[in-house]
């Protein structure tokens, strides 16, 4: 188990091909209270390279948390979660969908793939960053992760 403490920078990774949205995120985290390390990926297919830490990534640490997309290029963020979910040595990290999309269907989907948390992206900018204030303070601190 990864020992954790407020010194300890909370590793992320965003797997976004928005641009807008990456920079979005990137100001939001920088108002939290925790220390974070974001990594971003624009893809599915390099999402899962970081993840499996294949090619480039071998060097990467393994997030605590994956803010994932999508609709994203070359691998859909529901075909990149089913594959982390069904991965034994990446199953237990949080993965919280974060996408424009309020269809049922994604949002019963990515629950039955084992999302473990569905935010539609809101259109508001202060509201959108305090989902991701209010994300990153339950992961990294509220809660015991393994």
């Amino acid at each position: 188990m990864k020992q954790r403490n407020e010194l300890t920078p909370f590793v992320v990774l965003l797997v976004e091909d928005n641009p807008g949205d990456i920079r979005l995120i990137i100001e939001a985290l920088k108002e939290s209270s925790r220390t974070i390390k974001l990594h971003v990926v624009e893809n599915g297919i390099e999402a899962l390279h970081f993840l499996r830490k294949e090619k480039n990534y071998r060097e990467n640490p393994t997030p605590d948390l994956i803010f994932l997309d999508l609709n994203l290029p070359k691998k859909n963020g529901r075909e990149v979660l089913a594959e982390i979910k069904e991965d034994i040595n990446l199953k237990q990290i949080p993965v919280i969908v974060l996408t424009i999309s309020s269809a049922e269907d994604d949002i019963v989907n990515a629950y039955e793939n084992h999302a473990n948390c569905y935010i539609t992206k809101p259109l508001d900018l202060d509201e959108f960053v305090k989902k991701i204030l209010n994300v990153i303070e339950f992961w990294s601190s509220i809660i015991r992760l393994p």
